[in-house]
């Protein structure tokens, strides 16, 4: 069986804009991490084939609920919607090094956020140029039952960003991220896969307010099954389990933050879903889409995403 077409990661949605939910205590904690949950849950060692290749990638997350630092429901009602529309590019060499193919990526977004109260309407929101997110160096090695990626990847706040504002695009700091992805075969003809995606995030201060947010961990995994639509194997559906994970892992600091709130407030989120893409290998094209709903977080809001992707490596 061929590789799948796959793509490593992309930039972050805005989420800025949730803060205006929080109480003057909570907003003191982070909201999210850079990086996009779910967005690698599968195929996460893969990278495609050898040569150029092109996606676009739409992402829903959408909130209606705040969790506090215990996993209790605050009582603030409201909906935040962050839309994001990625065009993705990237190059595989067909040259080895240290026996594994070298690649490059780039991702360029738009960001549509709304934000709405029960009590006041629409009260935020911002559209434009969000941050946008660079791969320099990949490796990706291929075994009979595995492929595995490492890579280092960095965040850039091309978004916009003003201290306070609601109609924010970008995160206004910089975030720099070592990554790590398996997909190991659980049958010979690779059709049963388990794959797992981290990422780590170490983050610059935020310019115009100097606040340093805290170091996140993300993790991304699946469950999948390839089935053969045609007997020639040139049309596959790939359907699965899939789920994600983001951890604040240090405090939030810098000038206002409350180190006692800071470090009470780490977010967490946790989310299970499923996922469907169809392969056609002949033509090296993927479409497909993933749905989670988050349960349990801590210290940010809870919701869902959707998520849908198309890609072709020419």
């Amino acid at each position: 069986m061929r590789r799948n077409l796959t793509f490593a990661t992309i930039i972050p949605a805005a989420l800025l804009v949730v803060g205006a939910f929080l109480t003057t205590q909570d907003a003191q904690g982070q909201v999210r991490g850079a990086y996009p949950s779910g967005f690698s849950a599968t195929n996460s060692g893969v990278v495609p084939e050898p040569g150029f290749s092109y996606g676009n990638v739409f992402l829903d997350y959408s909130f209606s609920k705040v969790k506090g630092p215990d996993g209790d429901r605050l009582p603030v009602t409201g909906n935040v919607a962050v839309l994001v529309d990625v065009n993705l590019f990237q190059w595989v060499s067909k040259g080895k090094i240290l026996g594994a193919n070298y690649a490059v990526a780039a991702g360029l977004a738009v960001a549509n956020s709304s934000l709405t109260s029960v009590r006041l309407g629409a009260i935020g929101g911002g559209a434009g140029l969000a941050d946008s997110f660079y791969q320099p160096a990949t490796l990706a090695w291929h075994f009979e039952r595995a492929d595995i990626q490492a890579s280092y990847c960095f965040f850039a706040p091309t978004g916009r960003f003003n201290p306070g504002a609601s109609d924010n695009t970008g995160s206004g700091h910089w975030t720099n991220a070592p990554a790590s992805g398996q997909t190991i075969y659980l049958t010979k003809n690779k059709g049963t896969a388990i794959s797992a995606y981290e990422l780590y995030e170490f983050h610059t201060d935020q310019k115009k307010t100097g606040i340093h947010p805290g170091q996140t961990f993300n993790l991304d995994y699946s469950l999948t099954q390839i089935i053969p639509l045609k007997k020639d194997k040139e049309t596959l559906l790939q359907v699965g389990l899939i789920g994600y994970g983001q951890w604040q892992i240090t405090d939030r600091s810098g000038p206002g933050v409350n180190p006692a709130v800071a470090a009470n407030t780490h977010y967490r989120v946790n989310s299970l879903g499923a996922a469907a893409s169809i392969i056609l290998p002949g033509r090296k094209t993927i479409v497909g889409f993933k749905y989670f709903n988050e349960f349990s977080n801590k210290s940010t809001v809870e919701g869902y995403s959707l998520q849908i992707m198309g890609g072709i490596t020419f």
